[in-house]
Order: structure tokens, then sequence, then C-alpha cells
């Protein structure tokens, strides 16, 4: 076995891409951790997350900190920023977005679970306190990862990359 070189990485992606027509967007609400911020654009430069919402006092992803994490994909992504996390949300939704929280909070599902059409937006929130209560009563559904060890939360951005590979996940694994 060897790497693959940049043709067949080409190849590859192309391949990937193809199989996937839904949209997926993640709204950061306040999340102020410069490299959790960093390392979620550079998740939604890999996986195409169409936009970022950022809510509240959340960190630009054009803040040096969060470009250490980013590596320069900052340029593959768009953004906006909203002052008030309402202002996101309601962006999102205009959008077409189906908001989807990633939260442990009563009534949430397991991600696995949760019925979500092709267009989605994960709402993730801030690294101590979680969404905020208005972004908790904006979502249409919520979700969260199950966990198995000790631990009994998830960094955001790892939280943030399990979310949209399992909704890449599922549309790829409805096209078979």
């Amino acid at each position: 076995m060897k790497n693959l070189g940049d043709t067949e990485l080409k190849r590859l992606h192309r391949h990937w891409r193809q199989r996937t027509k839904g949209r997926v967007a993640l709204l950061l609400d306040s999340v102020q951790t410069p490299y959790n911020v960093g390392a979620m654009v550079r998740l939604a430069a890999a996986e195409r997350v169409e936009h970022l919402y950022l809510g509240g006092p959340a960190i630009s992803p054009s803040h040096p900190k969060a470009g250490k994490t980013s590596l320069g994909t900052e340029r593959y992504v768009t953004w906006s920023t909203h002052e008030a996390v309402e202002d996101a949300i309601a962006a999102a939704r205009k959008a077409g977005y189906f908001l989807l929280g990633l939260e442990l909070a009563d009534g949430a599902v397991p991600l696995h679970e949760v019925t979500l059409p092709a267009d989605v937006c994960v709402a993730l929130g801030h690294e101590d306190r979680g969404l905020s209560p208005v972004s908790l009563r904006s979502c249409d559904a919520v979700a969260f990862v199950p966990q198995l060890g000790r631990v009994g939360s998830l960094n955001v951005a790892h939280a943030a990359a399990i979310a949209v590979y399992e909704l890449r996940r599922r549309e790829w694994t409805a096209a078979d």
C-alpha cells in the first residue's frame, strides 16, 4: 500500500463530491477560542460546509490565532458575523437551513437517530456554557453525540467534526 498521488487524490475527492448534494452549514454561538474556530474552518473547507454563521462574541476565522489551526483554509470558506445570535439564526433560516442544535440537553436525541432534511445548519455553543437559551429554543431539533468514557463532553471542534461527518455519511449511505 502507498500514499495516493495528486491525480489519484483528485479522482477520489471528485467521486465523493459527486455523491454529495445536501448543504451543511455551521452556526457558532459565542465560540471564543481561536483554535476551535480555526479547526472548524479547516473542517468546513475539507467537508464542503457552505457557510459559517458567527453569532454573539464569536471569534472570526480571520483572527491570527485561528489561522494557526486553519492553515490558510479560510480562503475556501464563507462566513458572516452577527452581533446577536438571534441574527445569525435568522440568517441561517433565511438561507433555508434546518437548525440542528448539538448539545447535551433535556430532550436531545442521539445524533445518529435524529431525522433530518437535506439542508442542515449545526448550531454549536460556547466552549464552557454550550448553546445559549435563545439558540436552544430556536432549534428545530437537538441532538447529542453519545459518549462512553468518563468525560462528559467533547471539545466543540471535535463535536462539529463528528456532526458534519454524520450528516455526510447519511447522504453517502442513502445513495448506495
